[in-house]
C-alpha cells in the first residue's frame, strides 16, 4: 500500500473520538494552559454577572425597566437563548475574539435578569448558597477531571433528564405549585452535579479537538467549554437557592 507522505500530500487531522480522550492524562504544559484559559473565563462570566446583576438591583430605575415590565423579561430572556444557541453552534465557524464578547454579552444579559433574586431572597442566603455552590461545583468539577470512569453514559442521561425537567417546569409555571417547584429544584440539583463532573471530562475531548482546528481553535474551544460550565454552575446555584434560600 502507497504511503500518502511519501506522495507528498498531507493527510487531514482526524478529530478525536471521545472514547479515546475521556480517562487520558492532562498534565502538559499546553493542557494546564487551556484549563487556566476555561475557568478563567467561566469566573470572568460569573464576575459581569455578579456585577450586572448587583447593579441592577441598586438602580431602582433600570430594575424597574427590567423587572417591570414582564415583555422586557422575557424579551432579555429570549436574547439570552439566541445568544447561547448562536455561540454553541457557531463557535467553529466564528472567531475566538467574537466568540469571547458574545460570552461576555451573555453573561451581561444573564445577569440583567438574575438581578430579581435579590428581591426574592436575602442577601445573606444568597451569599451562604453561593459558598455552597461553588464547593459543590469544584467538588464534582474535580471528579470529573481525575475520574478514571468513562462519564458518557452519565452525561446522557442528565441531558435527557434535564429536557424532562425544563418541560416539567414550563408546566408548574401554569400551576404555580411550591411543592413541585422544590421537587423540581432537588432532581435540578442532581442533574447539574452530573452535568457538572461530564463537563469537566469532556475538557479534554474539547482541547484535543481544539488542536484540529488551527491556532485559533484551542481559545475558541476554551469558550465554548466554559461556557458550558458557567451554564452548569448558574443553575446549579438557582436550584439550591429554590431549596435553602430565605425568602425576603
Amino acid at each position: 500500500m502507497t504511503d500518502q507522505t511519501q506522495l507528498g500530500t498531507s493527510v487531514p487531522p482526524l478529530k478525536p473520538s471521545w472514547g479515546m480522550l475521556a480517562l487520558g492524562s492532562f498534565s502538559t504544559p499546553e493542557q494546564a494552559t487551556f484549563i487556566r484559559q476555561v475557568y478563567g473565563w467561566m469566573c470572568a462570566g460569573l464576575v459581569v454577572s455578579a456585577i450586572v446583576a448587583g447593579w441592577v438591583a441598586a438602580t431602582p430605575a433600570v430594575a424597574t425597566l427590567v423587572l417591570g415590565d414582564r415583555l422586557v423579561f422575557y424579551a432579555l430572556l429570549l436574547v439570552e437563548l439566541v445568544a447561547v444557541i448562536f455561540l454553541s453552534r457557531m463557535v467553529h465557524q466564528i472567531s475566538s475574539t467574537l466568540s469571547s464578547i458574545v460570552f461576555l454579552l451573555y453573561a451581561s444579559l444573564n445577569g440583567l435578569t438574575l438581578s430579581v433574586i435579590f428581591f426574592v431572597f436575602t442577601i445573606g442566603s444568597i451569599g451562604e448558597v453561593f459558598l455552597l455552590t461553588a464547593g459543590m461545583f469544584g467538588a464534582m468539577s474535580l471528579y470529573g477531571f481525575v475520574t478514571k470512569r468513562d462519564l458518557t453514559t452519565v452525561g446522557h442521561l442528565a441531558g435527557m433528564a434535564l429536557l424532562g425537567l425544563v418541560v416539567a417546569m414550563l408546566i408548574n409555571l401554569f400551576f404555580m405549585n411550591d411543592t413541585a417547584g422544590l421537587v423540581l429544584a432537588c432532581v435540578g440539583v442532581v442533574v447539574f452535579v452530573a452535568l457538572t463532573a461530564y463537563d469537566t471530562q469532556k475538557l479534554k475531548w474539547l482541547y484535543e479537538q481544539g488542536r484540529t482546528e488551527g491556532s485559533d481553535g484551542e481559545k475558541k474551544e476554551a469558550i465554548n467549554g466554559a461556557l458550558t460550565l458557567y451554564l452548569d454552575f448558574v443553575n446549579l446555584f438557582l436550584d439550591l437557592l429554590r431549596i435553602f434560600g430565605r425568602r425576603r
